[in-house]
């Protein structure tokens, strides 16, 4: 596979913007050949003036709609943020309030479904806030104090058996096995 290969399909899972050095890390290619890619694939969505285009910001590159979209996606933005939750949308807002921080790969395991398109709903909500932890190189997940504020509570422990569900020993051993089996 080539690197432009590569580079468009890294931005295109991207939540946010890459820069040339993690994609340089990730892609394994020398950085000036990272940089003449994207740069290529910058130009190749300008002039093909597709739905979707890719800019650079100094260092980094994202993949994002063109801007001569921007009314379809503001509705279709405002319609997904302010339109009542999905189930699956609970559940998992639920597990990251009892249980959060929480690593969107422990969301995945309690759950046993891809959770990444109801993150980003409940982030673009603003329920909850994304933190990554350098050293593991994972992004955690926790609600917002908007969120709190929202529930009608001053502390997140006035919740209803929010002690035993914040400490449940079934979900921890759960998730400890299938990490278990994960690793083997």
């Amino acid at each position: 596979m080539d690197i432009k290969s590569k580079l468009e399909s890294l931005l295109f899972v991207s939540a946010k913007p890459m820069s040339i050095k993690q994609l340089v890390e990730l892609i394994e290619s020398p950085r000036e050949k990272i940089e003449q890619a994207g740069d290529e694939l910058v130009n190749e969505y300008k002039e093909n003036k597709k739905g979707i285009q890719i800019v650079k910001n100094n260092s980094q590159y994202q993949m994002v709609s063109s801007s001569e979209n921007s009314e379809v996606i503001r509705k279709f933005i405002k319609d997904e943020t302010t339109g009542e939750l999905s189930r699956p949308s609970l559940e998992t807002l639920t597990i990251i309030t009892y249980r959060g921080p929480i690593s969107k790969m422990d969301l995945d395991r309690i759950r046993g479904v891809n959770c990444s398109l109801i993150l980003r709903n409940l982030l673009l909500r603003g329920l909850i806030e994304a933190n990554t932890d350098k050293l593991k190189k994972e992004t955690y997940y926790s609600i917002t104090c908007d969120f709190i504020r929202y529930l009608g509570v001053n502390d997140i422990k006035e919740l209803p058996n929010y002690e035993k569900l914040s400490i449940d020993e079934t979900i921890d051993e759960m998730l400890k096995k299938t990490e278990e089996t994960a690793n083997s």
